[in-house]
C-alpha cells in the first residue's frame, strides 16, 4: 500500500534532482526511504506533533548545571537566545509535580482540589487506600534501577539545580552558538566514542587536510568491514547529528532585531550541510542515517507498546480528562506503528556466541552512555537541553530494544518489577522520536524549497 502511494506521489515524496541519491533500500536493514516518508509525513507526523504538545509529554525536568565531566567549562553562552527559561511551579500540573511513582495512577492524588495543591505538604503520598502490594510495586517503580541495562546517565530529578522546562516554550532552534566550544562536543563524540581508531579519519573532519580524491571511501570501506553492532552505533551517531542539524537549518536565526529575533528556514545552511556536490557525497549517506535511526526509534515504540496498553496504565498529570485524550492519541501512534511494514529487526544484533556478544553489548552500553554525559558539555543551555533530550530518548529506545523478554513478561494488572520507564525516561524517548519525525518532514518541505528554486 505504502508503495502504491509513493508511486502517485513522486514530487512530494522524492521533490527535486539534487537529492535524487536519497533513494531506495537503506543499509542495514529492508526498509526503503520512499516508505518511510510517506509513512511518516502523511500518518505519524500529525499525531506525533499532537501528542508532544500534551501536558504529559511538553514538561521535562533537566539539570542543565552539571558540570563538564572531560574537559574544563567553558562557560555558559553569553548568546541571549541560548538561554532557557525554566517553567515557574505554579504552572506544572499535580500530578507531575507529585513524583515518579504515581506517574501512572489517579489514585495515588491524595488532593481533593488541585487549586489546593501547592498547600498540601504530603502531596507525593500515595493514597492510603491502596493495597500495602500496591504501595509496595509503586515504590519499586520509582527506584532507580542500577541493574537494569540503561544506555544513558540520567539526571538526578531529586537534585536541587534540576527543573523542569516547558519545552514547547523552548523550542529546538539555531541560537547563533558554533565554533571550537560546539565542534568539540560533536568531535569527542565521533572520535572518542564510535569504536574507531584515530588513524581512520572520519570523511570532512575539519583537523585532517584534504586527501587528495579519496572523498572518505576509504572510511566507509572500512566501516563496511566492522562488525553490524559497531556500524549500527556509528549510524546512529550520525543520524542524530543529522537530525539536529536540519532542525538548525530549518529554525535558523535569520535576524537578530532589538525587540525580538526572527527564526526561519535556510535553504543555504541546508545546502551547505547536505547538498551532493559541496560534501562530496557526504551529505546523502548522512540523510539515510537519519531515515536508520528514525526506523530504530520506531521499532522501540512498536516494542515498548504492550507496556502502555495495559489498561491501570494512565499519564497521570491530574487532569482526568486530558489524560484521557493523551493515552488515547498515544494508542493511535502505536496503531499506526503497528501498521507499518517494514521493521528493523534488532534479533540480527549481539546474536553471536553469547559471551562476545555480552561482551560486545556492555561496550556498546558503554560508549553510548559516555556520549550522554558529553552532553553536559555543550555552552549553549538550549542545545544542551534538546541534546540531552535527543540523546536520552535514543538511550531509552537502546533499553528497550535489548529488554524484550522483561517486556514479553509483563504483569496485565500491576506495574512490573523486571521492567520499569521512569517519566523521565518516556518524555524523553516521545520527544526524541518526534525530533526525528520532524526532521523527515522539514527534509520534505527543503526539498519543495529546492525545486522552487531550480
Amino acid at each position: 500500500m505504502l508503495r502504491g502511494i509513493v508511486l502517485f506521489l513522486p514530487f512530494v515524496v522524492l521533490g527535486g534532482g539534487l537529492y535524487s541519491e536519497l533513494t531506495g533500500v537503506l543499509d542495514d536493514c529492508f526498509c526503503d526511504v520512499e516508505s518511510i516518508d510517506v509513512f511518516n509525513n502523511f500518518k505519524l507526523y500529525p499525531r506525533i506533533k499532537r501528542l508532544t504538545e500534551k501536558d504529559y509529554f511538553r514538561y521535562y525536568r533537566v539539570n542543565l548545571k552539571r558540570p563538564c565531566p572531560f574537559w574544563p567549562d567553558d562557560g555558559h553562552c553569553s548568546i541571549k537566545d541560548c538561554h532557557v527559561e525554566p517553567c515557574p511551579e505554579s504552572k506544572i500540573p499535580v500530578g507531575i509535580k507529585s513524583g515518579n511513582y504515581n506517574k501512572y495512577s489517579p489514585a495515588a492524588d491524595p488532593t481533593p482540589d488541585a487549586a489546593e495543591c501547592e498547600q498540601v505538604k504530603d502531596l507525593g503520598a500515595i493514597n492510603s487506600t491502596l493495597s500495602n502490594q500496591s504501595k509496595q510495586a509503586f515504590a519499586d517503580w520509582a527506584r532507580h534501577d542500577d541493574a537494569q541495562d540503561h544506555f544513558c546517565e540520567l539526571d538526578d530529578e531529586t537534585s536541587p539545580d534540576s527543573e523542569y522546562v516547558d519545552l514547547l516554550l523552548n523550542p529546538e532552534r539555531f541560537t547563533g552558538y558554533k565554533g571550537p566550544s560546539a565542534w568539540r562536543v560533536w568531535n569527542s563524540i565521533y572520535e572518542e566514542n564510535c569504536f574507531k581508531p584515530r588513524s581512520v579519519y572520519r570523511p570532512l573532519n575539519p583537523l585532517v587536510p584534504s586527501r587528495g580524491d579519496d572523498d572518505g571511501e576509504s572510511f566507509y570501506t572500512w566501516l563496511e568491514g566492522l562488525c553490524l553492532e559497531k556500524r549500527v552505533f556509528y549510524r546512529l551517531i550520525s543520524g542524530l547529528h543529522s537530525s539536529i542539524n536540519i532542525h538548525l537549518c530549518a529554525q535558523y536565526l535569520l535576524d537578530e532585531g532589538w525587540d525580538r529575533s526572527v527564526w526561519g528556514p535556510n535553504v543555504q545552511e541546508f545546502r551547505q550541510r547536505f547538498d551532493t556536490a559541496e560534501t562530496k557525497g557526504e551529505g546523502t549517506r548522512r540523510l539515510k542515517n537519519l531515515y536508520f535511526l528514525y526506523l530504530i526509534e520506531l521499532r522501540a515504540l512498536y516494542k515498548v507498546a504492550p507496556y502502555f496498553e495495559r489498561a491501570f496504565v494512565n499519564l497521570y498529570t491530574g487532569n482526568l480528562q486530558e489524560d484521557a485524550a493523551t493515552k488515547e492519541l498515544l494508542l493511535q501512534v502505536f496503531g499506526e506503528i503497528r501498521a507499518f511494514p517494514m521493521h528493523f529487526d534488532e534479533r540480527s544484533m549481539f546474536a553471536g556466541h553469547k559471551i562476545e556478544a555480552k561482551i560486545l553489548k556492555e561496550e556498546f552500553r558503554l560508549h553510548f552512555k559516555n556520549i550522554s554525559r558529553i552532553m553536559d558539555c555543550v555552552g549553549c543551555s538550549k542545545c544542551r537541553l534538546w541534546g540531552k533530550l535527543q540523546t536520552q530518548g535514543l538511550g531509552t529506545a537502546l533499553k528497550i530494544l535489548f529488554s524484550e523478554k522483561e517486556i514479553q513478561n509483563l504483569p496485565e494488572h500491576s506495574p512490573s518489577q523486571g521492567f520499569q520507564l521512569t517519566r523521565q525516561e518516556i518524555v524523553a524517548l516521545l520527544n526524541g522520536f518526534a525530533r526525528l519525525s520532524t526532521s523527515i518532514h522539514q527534509l520534505h518541505v527543503f526539498r519543495l524549497m529546492l525545486k522552487d528554486n531550480r
